[in-house]
């Protein structure tokens, strides 16, 4: 009966779980890591050759899941960078690797930066992925990638910012900057449901149909609901009164109550709808 009571106070002692797996490859697979990404975010299909294997199971943040050949099919028929276009760069924070063998679970935090118009944006995902090693080589034959959320207060920040650097881009008819901001799919449904797409507003306030005089806001409020956000407000607005132009003959002051919903696609906010009515 003593050595059972001895026993049971043993295992009492014992530190719950065991400690995690010694990693023998852990420099070589840091290693690895680091060079992929290095090598993805030059969209480098040597690199992701090297890294997939062939039986590859990738399951994306978004839920979508694909095979190494999808992934090369994708990276090699992306279109050449031009000047000026978004780079983005990835890199590994809290690595954790637990090796069993030939089998590797490596887990970290990948942070992307993005720079676009000499703005940082960064998303934050937390990955894993299982390395085997055959013939001496480690490969990754699953990988998983799960977005961590951003702050609701970082998000709002954000999309006011989004917001305020649209309506100054129509004021001042800077269609380059407010393509930036406006989703492909964008419609503005007008108080008389005239319904406006995105290459048409863009259109008009390149050829000055459409033009403002006076653009402001006031009252904003930002609701963000994960990826999608919903922002109201009040806007004193004046047309430029041009012959020809839309709204040439509303050339007085008046004020637009409006509603823009907001999208958040690769952690730059773009906007989807918006619609304007009056009092």
């Amino acid at each position: 009966m003593k050595r059972v009571l001895l026993l049971a106070a043993v295992l009492l002692m014992l530190p719950l779980g065991l400690p995690a797996q010694t990693a023998p490859d852990s420099a070589e697979l840091t290693r690895l890591l680091k060079e992929f990404l290095a090598g993805a975010s030059r969209n480098d299909a040597a690199i992701h050759d090297r890294f997939w294997a062939d039986d590859l199971i990738y399951t994306g943040s978004t839920g979508r899941r694909r095979g190494k050949a999808e992934i090369l099919r994708d990276v090699r028929s992306a279109p050449a960078p031009k000047p000026g276009d978004p780079t983005s760069i990835y890199t590994a924070e809290d690595i954790r690797i637990q090796q069993y063998g030939n089998t590797a679970i490596v887990a970290f935090r990948l942070v992307g930066t993005t720079e676009k118009d000499g703005k940082k944006e960064i998303m934050n995902f937390l990955n894993s992925g299982t390395f085997l090693k055959r013939a001496g080589k480690w490969q990754v034959v699953s990988w998983q990638a799960t977005r961590m959320p951003r702050p609701e207060e970082e998000s709002k920040k954000e999309v006011a910012a989004a917001e305020a650097a649209l309506h100054l881009a129509m004021l001042a008819a800077d269609v380059k900057k407010l393509e930036s901001f406006l989703d492909e799919t964008f419609i503005w449904t007008h108080r008389t449901g005239e319904q406006m797409t995105r290459s048409q507003l863009l259109d008009q306030l390149a050829s000055g149909q459409l033009k403002y005089s006076k653009l402001e806001t006031s009252n904003v409020t930002v609701a963000v609901y994960g990826e999608t956000a919903v922002v109201r407000g009040i806007s004193p607005r004046q047309r430029s009164a041009i012959p020809g132009s839309v709204g040439s003959g509303d050339a007085a002051p008046f004020t637009s109550f409006f509603t823009l919903t907001f999208t958040n696609k690769g952690g730059a906010w773009t906007a989807v709808a918006m619609h304007t009515s009056r009092p």
